[in-house]
C-alpha cells in the first residue's frame, strides 16, 4: 500500500491491531504490534527492521526489541489470530504445504542444505511449514512451524558435532523440547494445538510430499479428519472387495506374534488400479473458473483399499475403503496425478475434483506474503523472532484479505 492508500484504513488497521494483539499485557507492546504491521503493509522493496523502521520514521531497535526479546505470548496472539481468520475465510478445507526461505549464511536457526521445493533444488534455506484456511476465493495461513534438519538436533548427530549443535542452537534461543520432526509431524502438532483451541478443519488438503506417507494419514484418521491429498501413481491398493484371511499356524515353530487378518499378497499400484478400469470409465469434471476460463479435465474415480504396513486398519482388521481419483486428460497417454481421499463413498465427483485441486491457494499465499508482505526477509538469528514474524505478517495478510472480502473496503488492494 502507499502512505496515502494506508491512511484511508488507518483507524480499520488500528481495530483490527486492538483485537488481535489483546493478549499482550502492556499498552507499548501493543502499539509496536501496530506499527509493525503498518510496516508490513507499506510499499517497499524490502520488510526487513531497518527499512520498515525507516519509511515509518522510527527506531528499528523499537521494533527488533518487539520480535526477538520482549517478553509476549506469541501463541496467544497466533491463536486468536487463526480464529478469526476462520471465522473471515469460512474455509471448506484447510491445507498444508512447506516454503522455503533462502539464507547465505549459517547461522539462522533451521538452516542447512535441504531440498526446498519453492527453490526446486537443494539450497542453504530455512524451511517453513504451514496450515492455511481456504476457499475457491479466499485463503489465510494459520499457523507456521520452523522445521529444523537433523543437523540442528544435538541428540540426532554424532559426538563430535554435539558441542557446536548444542552451541548454536542456544545462540538461536531454540527451546530444548523442539527437535527434528518429519514435517507432517509438525503439522499434526499444529492441528492438535489448534484443536486444542476448539479450531478443527473441515478437510485436510495436502500435496504427495504429505500425501504418500500412510503413517500421516492414519494419524489424521485416528483424529477423525477427513482429508484428499495427492499421491505417486507406485503406491499400492487392494481392491475394495479383497478381504484378509485369518492367520493359520501350522503347529510348528514359534506361534505368529501378530493375530490380525492377513491380506493376500494381491495389492497392484494404483497406475494398475486406473489402467484396469481403462479411459472409458473417465468422466469430465469441471471444477471451477480460473483467470484463463472454465477448468476442467477427465478424472478416473475408483474405491480401493490403500496397502501398506503402517495403514492402520478399522477395529474389525480390515483396511480401510477409500476414493482414488486420477486425473487422465484426454490427451495424455497416462493419467497425470492422483489422489487418496478418506471422504465418504457417497462424495460428489466434482467435490472430490474441487477439494483435490484447492491446494493451488496455498502458492497465491505464498506468493504473496513474500513478494508483498516480506514473509522471507526477517533477517534475525531467533527462533521466537521468526516464529513472530510469520505470525505478524501472517495478521498483515488476513487484514488486506478482510478488506478484499468486504464490499465497503475503501483502500484499494
Amino acid at each position: 500500500m502507499t502512505p496515502d492508500e494506508l491512511s484511508v484504513v488507518r483507524q480499520r488497521l488500528e481495530a483490527f491491531a486492538a483485537d488481535l494483539f489483546t493478549p499482550l499485557p502492556r499498552s507499548d507492546q501493543r502499539a509496536k504490534g501496530e506499527t509493525y504491521l503498518r510496516g508490513l503493509l507499506l510499499d517497499g522493496r524490502r520488510k526487513s527492521m531497518q527499512p520498515m523502521a525507516d519509511r515509518l520514521g522510527v527506531d528499528h531497535q523499537g521494533l527488533q526489541q518487539f520480535v526477538t526479546t520482549s517478553t509476549w505470548d506469541t501463541e496467544a496472539v497466533r491463536m486468536r489470530l487463526a480464529a478469526r481468520a476462520i471465522e473471515v475465510v469460512k474455509p471448506v478445507a484447510w491445507v498444508v504445504d512447506d516454503t522455503g526461505f533462502p539464507k547465505d549464511g549459517k547461522s539462522s536457526p533451521g538452516v542447512a542444505r535441504q531440498y526446498s521445493g519453492t527453490l526446486g533444488k537443494v539450497a542453504n534455506c530455512q524451511v517453513g511449514v504451514s496450515v492455511h484456511a481456504v476457499t475457491d476465493t479466499a485463503s489465510c495461513p494459520l499457523d507456521w512451524r520452523l522445521y529444523l534438519p537433523t543437523v540442528w538436533d544435538d541428540d540426532a548427530v554424532d559426538e563430535a558435532a554435539r558441542l557446536g549443535v548444542a552451541a548454536a542452537r542456544a545462540r538461536c534461543g531454540i527451546p530444548d523440547e523442539e527437535r527434528h520432526r518429519p514435517k507432517w509431524a509438525l503439522v499434526v502438532k499444529m492441528l492438535d494445538e489448534l484443536a486444542g483451541h476448539g479450531l478443527r478443519p473441515p478437510l485436510l488438503a495436502a500435496d504427495a510430499g504429505y500425501g504418500d506417507n500412510s503413517q500421516f494419514r492414519s494419524v489424521l484418521d485416528e483424529r477423525g479428519i477427513g482429508y484428499i491429498m495427492q499421491v505417486k501413481g507406485d503406491a499400492l491398493a487392494h481392491e475394495p472387495g479383497v478381504q484378509p484371511m485369518p492367520r493359520v499356524w501350522s503347529g510348528r515353530g514359534r506361534p505368529p506374534t501378530r493375530t490380525d487378518p492377513r491380506y493376500p499378497k494381491t495389492a497392484i499400484s494404483l497406475v494398475e488400479h486406473v489402467h484396469a478400469a481403462g479411459r472409458a470409465a473417465a468422466e469430465t469434471v469441471t471444477w471451477r473458473e480460473g483467470s484463463k476460463g472454465t477448468m476442467s479435465s477427465q478424472f478416473v474415480f475408483l474405491r480401493v483399499r490403500p496397502a501398506g504396513h503402517r495403514v492402520a486398519r478399522n477395529a474389525d482388521g480390515i483396511l480401510p475403503e477409500r476414493w482414488l481419483i486420477a486425473q487422465w486428460p484426454d490427451d495424455q497417454p497416462e493419467p497425470v496425478k492422483y489422489w487418496l481421499s478418506s471422504l465418504p463413498a457417497t462424495t460428489d465427483h466434482t467435490d472430490l475434483v474441487r477439494f483435490g485441486k484447492i491446494r493451488w491457494r496455498i502458492e497465491h499465499d505464498y506468493r504473496e506474503l513474500k513478494t508483498g508482505l516480506g514473509l522471507d526477509h526477517f533477517e534475525g538469528r531467533s527462533w521466537t523472532g521468526w516464529h513472530r514474524h510469520v505470525t505478524l505478517v501472517t495478521a498483515a495478510h488476513l487484514f488486506i484479505t478482510e478488506l478484499r472480502l468486504d464490499p465497503k473496503a475503501a483502500a484499494p488492494v
